[in-house]
């Protein structure tokens, strides 16, 4: 099993409970393959550098995952597909943090 980090964006339009179930299909589609979601965030509706789609606002979520290549292939597949999503970034890690990532902790700090 491999370690990886996510960030998606999905579209402005979706309600806070649109954007719950896709982070819920998205720990599904892992846990088929045989991976996980170990940790998740919401980073909220944010402004967009520049307009994607059409959208000048999105909402950001962020996972930390662990699962083999295969899961992630199929995963990264499945979201270009979804219309919700208007841009998404995998990277591999070596190692999870256990902090918050630094967007939660500046909100946690406010």
């Amino acid at each position: 099993m491999a370690l990886y980090e996510q960030v998606c964006i999905a579209r402005q339009e979706l309600s806070s409970t649109q954007v719950e179930r896709l982070s819920e299909d998205i720990e599904g589609i892992l846990s088929d393959k045989g991976g996980s979601v170990l940790y998740k965030e919401y980073w909220g509706a944010r402004k967009l550098a520049y307009a994607i789609k059409k959208n000048r606002r999105g909402h950001y979520l962020f996972f930390r995952l662990d699962s083999p290549p295969e899961a992630v292939i199929e995963l990264e597949r499945r979201l270009r597909l979804n219309e919700d999503i208007l841009r998404y970034l995998t990277t591999k890690v070596d190692i999870h943090s256990e902090e918050p990532t630094p967007i939660m902790a500046s909100k946690q700090a406010n």
